[in-house]
């Protein structure tokens, strides 16, 4: 990215401008392995920072609390349009402020105080919203907990099914955000429908790679679908839900409302949770939906999973331990337990050397959260950026390298550190190298 894309903040704050450029000098010369991280694409940036980021508009289409909406209108029905037919669902609200938002929206429309929801604990590769208690799904409903097993690191669906009957939760969460295998939806809507539950998936991390086919679609399956525009989606720093216009349990749950099932969501979203909307965010969303319907797209995700299966089996030929022994999504959990060495030192040893990543629980994981066990590597960035299966063979071989040399790290990670620079300057990043 050419320092001219930003003359006005270059001269008239010098200060915001270093700190861009920084930031870009780091994702150039960094493996970025945030598995939910990505590079948003030029257009994408100039959408966000467009006269849309201008105009209040509280509200929806045609509903507007404020005057002078004509464009705006036009702008949110495409993006709505575009999100329906992407993942082919009735009904999407692009309002939500992001992915926790969303979630929080889906609680408000579904649920009352107090309710039992099914989910994965944070500790086992869960969201925060799914029910842990630190936050407002854990402290204002019940959590009822289902875990991967602590062996194969997979989803026992007949366990599930097990604990749906005996604590018969009024919501159930499908969507994690350390799971590296395929949700089985069709078990999961099985289940729901036999104690009479609402299922909502979280594709947040996934949502890519459900657009380009090597991971099941929800939809067809969940009454509500929450997401980010973020991540693999390289879209803006914003969330979406997507639904069913009627509800299946309006006469047991919502009787006494007069709003269907898309009704509530909206009316949760705006006015019970947030004011207007970030239309430019809005915009971002929608010139990500545009590019995501292309084959290009459809290439990236597919690309995505085969990066991550093959770093995968190049870290297990070098020894390192996967934890379930594989992925078949966007990211895989390494796994410590074994070690001396926690999750946390490992990954700021990655660090200093130019690979960003995070510290992560594993499943059984008995190392404390603010310790772990594991290290989460995801390849949507790495994937952006144009890499492929025999760069992942170079990747793992800096990973294993840094494993080996936790006690000696500072001694090493300048020379790994001047050898991924020199790779990273190699790939042009959308939004960087564009």
């Amino acid at each position: 990215m050419s320092v001219e894309r930003y003359p006005y903040l270059k001269a008239e704050d010098p200060e915001i401008y270093d700190l861009i450029q920084r930031q870009i000098e780091m994702e150039d010369t960094t493996l970025k392995m945030i598995a939910s991280e990505s590079y948003a694409s030029t257009p994408v940036m100039e959408a966000c920072g467009s006269i849309f980021t201008n105009k209040y508009c509280e509200g929806y289409p045609g509903a507007r609390y404020y005057e002078g909406n004509e464009v705006v209108d036009d702008l949110e029905n495409l993006a709505i349009a575009r999100a329906k037919e992407l993942f082919g669902c009735e009904h999407a609200n692009v309002q939500p402020y992001s992915g926790s938002p969303a979630n929080s929206a889906v609680y408000r429309a579904l649920l009352q105080p107090g309710d039992k929801v099914m989910g994965v604990p944070v500790s086992d590769g869960g969201h925060l919203t799914h029910g842990w208690k630190v936050s407002f799904s854990g402290m204002d409903f019940q959590q009822v907990a289902y875990r991967p097993n602590q062996e194969t690191g997979r989803l026992d669906m007949d366990e599930v099914r097990e604990i749906a009957l005996r604590e018969r939760p009024k919501m159930i969460w499908a969507g994690m955000s350390a799971y590296p295998f395929k949700l089985d939806y069709a078990a999961f809507a099985e289940i729901a429908k036999e104690i009479d539950a609402y299922l909502v998936a979280d594709i947040a991390h996934i949502n890519s790679l459900i657009i380009a086919g090597v991971h099941p679609n929800p939809v067809p399956y969940c009454d509500v679908v929450t997401s980010t525009a973020h991540k693999m989606l390289r879209g803006p720093r914003a969330g979406f839900i997507l639904s069913k216009v009627e509800d299946r349990y309006q006469a047991k749950y919502h009787a006494e409302s007069k709003w269907n099932l898309a009704q509530r969501i909206d009316r949760a979203v705006f006015p019970t949770l947030q004011g207007g909307p970030h239309m430019h965010a809005v915009a971002g969303m929608a010139a990500a939906f545009k590019y995501a319907q292309t084959a290009e797209f459809k290439a990236y995700g597919e690309q995505i999973v085969k990066n991550a299966q093959a770093l995968c089996a190049e870290l297990e030929a070098l020894g390192r331990s996967i934890a379930g022994g594989g992925t078949e999504t966007h990211l895989l959990l390494l796994d410590f337990r074994k070690e001396e060495f926690t999750g946390k030192d490992a990954a700021k040893a990655l660090a200093k050397c130019g690979i960003i990543a995070n510290f992560n629980m594993v499943p059984g994981d008995t190392r404390s959260p603010f310790k772990t066990s594991g290290v989460r590597l995801g390849t949507p960035s790495l994937t952006s950026a144009g890499m492929k299966e025999p760069e992942m063979k170079k990747v793992a071989a800096w990973i294993d390298r840094v494993c080996k040399n936790i006690d000696n790290i500072d001694e090493v990670a300048p020379t790994i550190r001047a050898e991924i620079a020199e790779f990273c300057r190699g790939f042009k990043k959308p939004g960087i190298g564009d």
